[in-house]
């Protein structure tokens, strides 16, 4: 086996995760998302990873803040249990990182403020455009989501600031990358990360 495996939907998401594994750009949305799933599980690693910025919904999530999600969702209805790993709690709080759970929504389409404002109901903490139809990349083997905000749920997407957000949300990225490292590692010995999550529906 050759480590982790790190799945990263942007250019910029793959640059800022680099270091601690292979890492696959799976390309913007459920389309691509479920075609780099499908790739990913026949490369060998030990554990796998998502990892990426995404949306605020939940308002008390900030800029740079990090989502370790407690369920995958899709607005078709479908849900992946997930349980958030201690050890990767606990690695990405030492490095100054601020860690919160709960369901991340994955969609099909841009969100802008008002949309993410009108999704709070459904319980979702934050959104993505991949990892829901990215799950099936783990293939039965340890799995992971680490997805870090970039956009709060006031913020409107033509705010000057948006650029600012992101580049700080990919900052937060890379200081989580030795985190997922130490979280792969550890998974190779402790069952209880072990996780195959179901298929999601296309």
């Amino acid at each position: 086996m050759s480590g982790l495996l790190v799945l990263a939907p942007m250019r910029v998401e793959a640059a800022a995760v680099r270091g601690d594994g292979r890492v696959l750009r799976t390309g913007m949305g459920p389309w691509r998302a479920r075609i780099a799933a499908a790739r990913a599980q026949a490369i060998d690693a030990d554990a796998v990873a998502v990892a990426g910025i995404c949306g605020g919904v939940a308002s008390r999530l900030a800029t740079g803040d990090v989502v370790l999600p407690t369920e995958l969702r899709t607005t078709a209805g479908d849900t992946v249990p997930l349980t958030p790993s201690e050890t990767l709690t606990a690695a990405l709080r030492r490095r100054g990182l601020r860690v919160h759970t709960g369901p991340l929504l994955s969609i099909d389409h841009i969100a802008g403020a008002a949309g993410r404002q009108s999704l709070r109901d459904t319980g979702a903490v934050a959104i993505d455009m991949e990892t829901a139809w990215l799950a099936p990349a783990a293939a039965g083997r340890p799995f992971a989501v680490v997805r870090v905000v970039a956009d709060t749920s006031g913020r409107r997407l033509a705010d000057p600031r948006f650029a600012t957000d992101i580049a700080r949300a990919l900052v937060a990225l890379r200081r989580a990358v030795p985190a997922l490292g130490e979280w792969a590692r550890d998974a190779r010995f402790d069952l209880a990360t072990v996780h195959e999550p179901d298929t999601v529906r296309a």
